[in-house]
C-alpha cells in the first residue's frame, strides 16, 4: 500500500490549508497523525470507509476530516491555523476493519505544514 500526501506549505495564522492524501488501494480506515520537532508523533484524526470520523481535541473545531472513496483519498481541511499546529503531517491508512483511531498498518511520506504568527 503507498500513500501520497500532499497540500503541505507555509500560511500565516489563522489561515487554512487542505491536505490530501491517496492510497494505491482500498483501504478501510485513513487518518492523519503530525509530529512536531522534539515531540512526539500525535494523532490528528480519522475516518472509516462508511464515513465515521473522530479527531484530536486540539484541532477539533478547526480541522475536518473527510474521504473520497472512488478515489481512496482522504482529506484534512485545517481552518483557523495556529503556529503550535506547525508539524510534519502524515497520512495512514488500514486496510482491515479498524476504527477511526485505528490502528494503522500503512504511512506516507509526510508534508510539512509551517504556521508563522
Amino acid at each position: 500500500v503507498q500513500l501520497q500526501a500532499s497540500g503541505g506549505g507555509l500560511v500565516q495564522a489563522g489561515g487554512s490549508l487542505r491536505l490530501s492524501c491517496a492510497a494505491s488501494v482500498r483501504t478501510w480506515t485513513m487518518g492523519w497523525f503530525r509530529q512536531a520537532p522534539g515531540k512526539e508523533r500525535e494523532f490528528v484524526g480519522g475516518i472509516t470507509w462508511s464515513g465515521g470520523t473522530i479527531v484530536a481535541d486540539s484541532v477539533k473545531g478547526r480541522f475536518t476530516i473527510s474521504r473520497e472513496n472512488a478515489k481512496n483519498t482522504v482529506f484534512l481541511q485545517m481552518n483557523s491555523l495556529k503556529p503550535e499546529d506547525t508539524a510534519v503531517y502524515y497520512c495512514a491508512a488500514s486496510v482491515t476493519g479498524s476504527g477511526a483511531r485505528g490502528p494503522y498498518d500503512y504511512w506516507g511520506q509526510g508534508t510539512q505544514v509551517t504556521v508563522s504568527s
